[in-house]
């Protein structure tokens, strides 16, 4: 996981009903569900909040999971595994062609690019410690909240 980045909560142009939207990523999660030391900091920015993630979100926790699995964790690993499975957390299928096209203009990767994809779909916030995924939504939003600029 990244986590000597700060963490950045890109966020677009927009308002929001009683529990307002974010897409969190992977290293969001990790640092929630495994107690990682950015534990707090991300779970302070995903409290009260409606929670969203591709549907990739699975695959990339359980590869965590199996990073950080050892003889002497294997139950708290298993126990977040199992919070992962409980949390109010709406996973989305992000459109294949428009996930590739940000990937190839943005440089990211094909998994970092669904997460920017479904922030944009949904044109919520977008919570991570990736430093590249954090920049790219944060001018992404920018740009699409100037009038001026196409995005």
């Amino acid at each position: 996981m990244i986590l000597d980045s700060p963490l950045i909560v890109a966020e677009p142009v927009g308002r929001y009903a009683s529990r307002s939207p974010l897409v969190v990523d992977c290293s969001v999660l990790a640092a929630v569900l495994f107690d990682e030391p950015r534990r707090d900091e991300a779970a302070l920015v995903m409290t009260g909040r409606a929670l969203f993630a591709p549907d990739l979100i699975n695959h990339e926790m359980l590869s965590v999971a199996l990073k950080k699995l050892g003889p002497r964790n294997e139950l708290s690993v298993f126990r977040s595994l199992a919070d992962l499975a409980e949390l109010d957390l709406k996973r989305y299928q992000v459109d294949s062609l428009s996930q590739f096209k940000l990937a190839r203009h943005t440089g990211l990767t094909a998994y970092d690019a669904a997460y920017l994809q479904l922030a944009l779909d949904l044109e919520a916030p977008l919570a991570t410690f990736d430093k590249a995924l954090g920049e790219a939504a944060e001018a992404l939003f920018i740009k699409r909240g100037n009038p001026n600029e196409s995005p």
